[in-house]
């Protein structure tokens, strides 16, 4: 069976910005989640997974977004969080293969080529944390809250057996984003 992870090549036209299936190019990204999204999709196809879920946007947070990477250096389990992430394709995760990712705890998502409904709630999610905010492009740390706020989501169940409460993640999240309202934004230290 061919993966249902959606595909764009250089011929094809930028997303409508009322579309609910994010592709790298869509202006409600900022630069990075957009990036975030295309790590996401290579690792769900790498995996043999049929769609995008949280644990495949958390790992590509990860790897790909400085701001959300500073969130969890201070977190002595990070380590065992990447672990977990990795070993995903090699044993930890193969029981999600075949399975969608879908806890019922949040509205449906019409049919989303190539995310799980999850996944794609956790992307509206984040375009809406961004408007709310003021506009401008969902960042990294808006789809991070969006990810940790259903406790089904696979990226929460990874986030716990590493031992990182999602409760605690999403409270900073908020914290930092008072403080950026506040100050103005953070410089990662990478």
């Amino acid at each position: 069976m061919q993966p249902r992870i959606p595909r764009q090549s250089a011929q094809e036209p930028a997303a409508d910005p009322r579309s609910p299936v994010p592709v790298d190019n869509d202006a409600r990204l900022s630069a990075e989640l957009a990036a975030v999204v295309s790590g996401a999709r290579r690792r769900a196809v790498r995996d043999g997974d049929r769609q995008i879920d949280t644990a495949h946007l958390l790992h590509s947070l990860l790897e790909g977004d400085p701001e959300v990477r500073d969130l969890f250096d201070a977190e002595p389990q990070f380590s065992r969080l990447l672990g977990y992430l990795v070993q995903r394709s090699i044993g930890y995760g193969l029981r999600w293969q075949g399975s969608v990712e879908d806890s019922g705890a949040v509205p449906v998502v019409t049919e989303t080529e190539g995310f799980s409904p999850l996944a794609a709630g956790a992307m509206e999610y984040a375009w809406a944390r961004a408007a709310r905010r003021g506009g401008g492009p969902a960042r990294g740390v808006d789809l991070l809250a969006a990810i940790v706020v259903d406790p089904q989501a696979r990226a929460v169940e990874v986030l716990g057996r590493a031992g990182i409460d999602a409760g605690e993640v999403f409270t900073e999240v908020e914290r930092r984003l008072q403080d950026t309202r506040r100050t103005g934004p953070r410089r990662s230290s990478r």
